[in-house]
């Protein structure tokens, strides 16, 4: 019976069938082409260039970071990736034209970018148009969701409304609300009105300002008059130069402020260190105490510099990185419509401000609240740290989604 099999037709076919796979097994990694060959591509789109460069550089600083970590252990699916930098100029439509021919030209997997609100507005319907896939890193005023955008900065629920409750109770029920007359300030300063309401606090003052536009000399007197407890501050940019000049030379340098837009980068340019009760709110400081943390800004000024200062945006840019790194590795491609799905609400990173994690419903990340209290060197100290990350919840709870847009299309802000 051994004979028989040995001897049979069929098993010399069979034993060719065998011979001819094992020199296809051997040949196929010589001679067909992989995909494994080809990098995957990462738009980067920020202000390389303009008003906003000074702010937006060091994000691409933090996401090349990451980059290159994941480069060094090997990449992605067995492929490297590659920025794709885009300079949006500080012009919105820069942006969305920027955006479009990263997605369409470049063939880039991601877009992580924008730092203004009427840049991200700008570039919303180009990645939505395309059904592709974008990282927002900054804290914004909230009143807005797309299923194209994972927003990894605050929202007011995590920043704005509970800072502000915490400043009426330990630094006093007056209030004075200055910002730039643009999207951010005014949708802010709605809520900061209504957290003032409830807790039986006074507004004394609201007031804008043109961003450029010389601050008058008649609101310092007001301050000085009115001895406001508290300022809440929202102005942009370099204007916030202005006025902590101004409040220092007026020996109003005693006044608490607090500033939702100022961070470590900033701060010491601006001279904003020399206030005496100077305040921010962010969910990252570089000071934070974890080993996670120590090893970053370790990592990252042995890359970019000793001097090199580290915020709350970068962190987040930083951190959004791995997180989609994450969810292409679960999903087993980096294709934009592929990663874009629960495999990415699903992932947790352990990042230098604590574990990340997106929520499934809004596609904002969980957020820790923190404020911290200048330094004359920049940096700041954590005085008040939320127990837990705050969930970020873009249309706080206390008016419906539909009172929000309408109460804002009255400013004509375009919120969306």
């Amino acid at each position: 019976m051994k004979d028989f099999f040995l001897k049979a037709p069929y098993f010399k076919i069979s034993l060719g069938v065998f011979f001819l796979i094992a020199v296809i097994i051997i040949l196929t990694p010589r001679f067909q082409p992989t995909e494994t060959s080809e990098p995957i591509r990462i738009g980067v789109l920020h202000s390389m260039t303009g008003a906003l460069a000074l702010s937006e550089k060091p994000l691409v600083e933090a996401i090349q970071l990451a980059i290159e970590e994941i480069n060094e252990k090997g990449g992605l699916l067995g492929r490297k990736l590659v920025m794709i930098l885009a300079d949006g100029k500080s012009e919105p439509s820069v942006f969305a034209s920027e955006a479009k021919r990263l997605i369409e030209k470049e063939n880039v997997s991601v877009l992580f970018g924008c730092w203004t609100s009427e840049c991200r507005q700008a570039v919303k319907p180009v990645v939505e148009a395309h059904h592709h896939l974008m990282f927002y890193a900054l804290r914004y005023e909230g009143l807005e969701e797309s299923p194209n955008i994972i927003y990894t900065g605050a929202t007011p629920s995590q920043q704005v409304i509970p800072a502000t409750n915490w400043a009426l109770n330990n630094l006093g029920k007056k209030s004075y609300l200055i910002g730039s007359n643009y999207l951010f300030p005014h949708i802010v300063n709605i809520m900061i009105k209504d957290v003032i309401k409830s807790n039986d606090g006074l507004v004394l003052a609201e007031k804008y300002f043109n961003i450029g536009d010389k601050i008058p000399l008649k609101m310092i007197d007001d301050i000085k008059k009115s001895k406001p407890d508290v300022i809440f501050n929202s102005l942009k940019g370099q204007d916030n130069a202005q006025l902590f000049s101004l409040l220092m030379q007026n020996n109003l340098s005693d006044i608490p402020i607090f500033s939702f837009g100022v961070s470590e980068i900033e701060i010491l340019p601006w001279k904003g260190n020399l206030l005496k009760n100077h305040y921010a709110v962010w969910s990252y400081f570089q000071s934070l105490e974890n080993d996670n943390n120590k090893a970053f800004v370790s990592l990252f000024k042995k890359r970019f510099g000793q001097e090199k200062i580290i915020n709350d945006p970068m962190e987040a840019s930083y951190t959004g990185v791995h997180l989609w790194a994450q969810a292409v590795e679960n999903k087993n491609t980096p294709d934009p419509k592929i990663v874009n799905s629960a495999g990415l609400l699903r992932q947790t990173y352990s990042s230098p401000g604590g574990i990340a994690a997106i929520d499934s419903i809004t596609r904002h990340k969980w957020k820790w609240l923190r404020i911290g209290k200048l330094r004359p060197d920049g940096q700041f100290d954590i005085i008040t740290n939320s127990r837990l990350a705050l969930h970020p919840n873009p249309w706080p709870m206390y008016r419906s989604r539909e009172e929000w847009l309408n109460l804002v299309s009255q400013f004509g802000l375009g919120a969306k």
